[in-house]
């Protein structure tokens, strides 16, 4: 029977707690002979990475395969051979070797002297057992005093510089007949998404030549076929797929306006994998597709799952990677792409239909020239009263330069289950849409994503699906940059949950020192350069007017993070205080960027849920009740 409820007040069964569950950690996927592997994360273990060779969990704790290269961190594993696998350990950030048949991995790097002083990402096969990495090396206390050299490390320990090119780098990748390798390449001010460069280099050589790519066209991922290389770039505004000759010739495989690469956030992403000579398979904006070189074409493969990590591993015509559907976490899956056939390694295929009846399928909409996944509330015991419209809340996600997939989110199912709507904006700066709509952004950010998360918001008022005075904005990150300028520069929003944010533009630069290396200079591109720009940065900046906020506002914050650091968050929350805006401040130990411990998770959804409540006026089942400072 149908309970009549004000929404936000509907029971059911998805909790906290589940969001907090491995599903959306898994990654890294990979194949060696029949082996399969991968990374998987584990919440309720603090947020450890463990390694899992088909279904069985290699590394027990404590060990925990991630790096922080980038802070983002990157490929942590390589299988060198059946019975040993190289991985980076988060402690020490050394590289490890281990026999899975064995007692305990041994240290293949030696320790460095300053904590996580030294660090490995992206590691591939060398000759003779070699690992092939980029080393990133600590010079100083600033965050943005940071070496990055691309070395090989010999199954004795041995550490041998190749070279470095560039401020930032790939993992180096030698040539089949092992006389050349290549790496990706890139400096300030450019993002790996702006502008980067495909490196060739004899082994042993000083010098090396560039083939592709500039400050204007951004090379993503790259791998060896023969003695020409394979390039997912974007000279036509599009990441396509070349084919790069050893006389410097390039051919696109297959033209068209689709974007077969993305950003290049983490280290060792795989958007293609070569199926047989001419057929490839690519990730096209999230979807799982075939590149044929001889029609020229790109066909979608046809799963129930739409969307796709950029992780592909393929063999003898089988892909592994990690999907997810609208009712499917990312799960491991095996696709037999000769018969369809499509096997879950983790998780089940399917949820019961009794659980499905909770879950929000998403469905794509267009606001204009503004792509966006709508989220209505859906639970199969409860409807709202009459003439009661659902309060709404924007997701906007992270990056800026990332984009919202249509897939299972347990934190919206939370909320959507409850009675609140949710609608995941992709403004513009999203990626997906080809360079122009990802440079919308340029020198806008605090504008154009402002401005088109309020269009989105408000068409859904003023077409009936979303009450217009129960309107809620929430994100983590660049998320939160844009969910604090929104509250304090527009009056759209009632409330707003700001999670491990960016706040002070001016801080968040090479010279505020209150970010890290990678991204001390992004800040350039999406507003502009200083002292130019000076007041930009002043005006569009939430810590200048925290007074002003729309709303009440909830501050979640990691106290680990060096990407964006508590110190932003502090300043804000000190802001708040006193001003009679309700507003609270919840700080995480140990947490990094993005949360990781289960408790920590459900703590913060439950805190959320609970803030929305006292913000939009009904009281939520089952969670504490926030306690709110103005």
């Amino acid at each position: 029977m149908v309970k009549i409820a004000s929404y936000g007040t509907w029971t059911s069964p998805i909790s906290a707690g589940d969001t907090s569950k491995p599903g959306g950690g898994f990654q890294w996927a990979d194949l060696h002979g029949e082996q399969v592997w991968w990374a998987e994360s584990r919440p309720a273990e603090g947020g450890r990475v463990a390694l899992v060779r088909d279904g069985v969990e290699v590394l027990p704790a404590p060990w925990n395969a991630r790096n922080r290269v980038h802070e983002y961190g990157g490929r942590p594993f390589v299988v060198l051979a059946p019975d040993r696998v190289a991985f980076t350990h988060w402690d020490d950030q050394r590289v490890y070797v281990f026999d899975p048949d064995s007692p305990e991995p041994k240290p293949l790097t030696e320790a460095p002297q300053r904590h996580h002083g030294v660090r490995y990402s992206d590691l591939s096969a060398g000759p003779d057992g070699e690992v092939w990495c980029v080393r990133e090396t600590v010079t100083g206390d600033a965050r943005t005093d940071v070496r990055r050299d691309l070395v090989a490390i010999t199954q004795a320990g041995e550490v041998r510089v190749l070279g470095a090119s560039h401020h930032f780098m790939t993992g180096p990748k030698i040539s089949p007949d092992g006389t050349r390798f290549a790496w990706i390449g890139w400096n300030h001010p450019q993002m790996p998404w702006d502008g980067t460069e495909l490196c060739v280099a004899e082994v042993g050589s000083d010098t090396h030549e560039v083939v592709s790519g500039s400050a204007t066209e951004a090379v993503c991922q790259f791998e060896w076929e023969g003695d020409s290389l394979l390039a997912l770039t974007d000279p036509d505004g599009w990441w396509n797929l070349f084919r790069v000759s050893p006389d410097g010739t390039r051919t696109n495989l297959a033209p068209c306006e689709e974007e077969l690469g993305g950003p290049m956030w983490r280290l060792g992403n795989r958007w293609f994998a070569t199926l047989s000579p001419g057929r490839y398979l690519v990730v096209r904006s999230g979807q799982l597709a075939v590149l044929d070189e001889r029609s020229a074409t790109v066909t979608d493969v046809q799963t129930d799952l739409p969307t796709w990590v950029p992780d592909l591993s393929v063999r003898d015509g089988v892909v592994v990677c990690a999907a997810a559907g609208p009712t499917s976490d990312f799960a491991v899956v095996r696709l037999d792409l000769s018969n369809g056939e499509l096997t879950y390694l983790t998780g089940t295929e399917t949820v019961s239909s009794s659980e499905a009846a909770y879950l929000p399928v998403p469905v794509e909409r267009m606001f204009g020239e503004i792509p966006a996944y709508v989220y209505a509330p859906s639970n199969p015991h409860f409807a709202g009263p009459e003439g009661e419209l659902p309060p709404y809340v924007v997701h906007v996600h992270g990056g800026p330069t990332g984009r919202a997939l249509p897939k299972l989110d347990s934190d919206i199912a939370y909320l959507t289950s409850r009675g609140i709507g949710v609608v995941a904006v992709n403004y513009g700066g999203s990626t997906g849409y080809g360079r122009a709509f990802r440079e919308r952004l340029r020198e806008q950010w605090g504008v154009v994503d402002v401005q088109d998360c309020a269009f989105v918001a408000q068409q859904l008022a003023a077409e009936g699906t979303a009450d217009p005075k129960r309107l809620g904005i929430r994100g983590g990150s660049a998320g939160g940059w844009t969910s604090a300028a929104s509250l304090t520069s527009t009056d759209v929003y009632r409330c707003g949950m700001v999670a491990f944010p960016i706040l002070d533009l001016a801080g968040w630069t090479s010279q505020g020192g209150e970010t890290h290396d990678f991204e001390s200079r992004y800040v350039e591109g999406l507003v502009g350069t200083l002292p130019e720009a000076a007041d930009r940065y002043r005006d569009r900046s939430p810590s200048t007017k925290a007074r002003q906020v729309s709303g009440p506002v909830l501050l979640l914050q990691g106290l680990e993070d060096e990407i964006c650091p508590p110190e932003q968050a502090d300043r804000f929350a000190a802001d708040l205080a006193g001003s009679g805006i309700p507003h609270a401040y919840l700080r995480f130990e140990g947490e990094q960027h993005g949360f990781r411990m289960a408790e920590n998770i459900k703590t913060a959804l439950e805190a959320e849920l609970s803030f929305y409540g006292q913000a939009f006026g009904f009281v939520p089942a089952g969670v504490p009740v926030l306690d709110l400072s103005e």
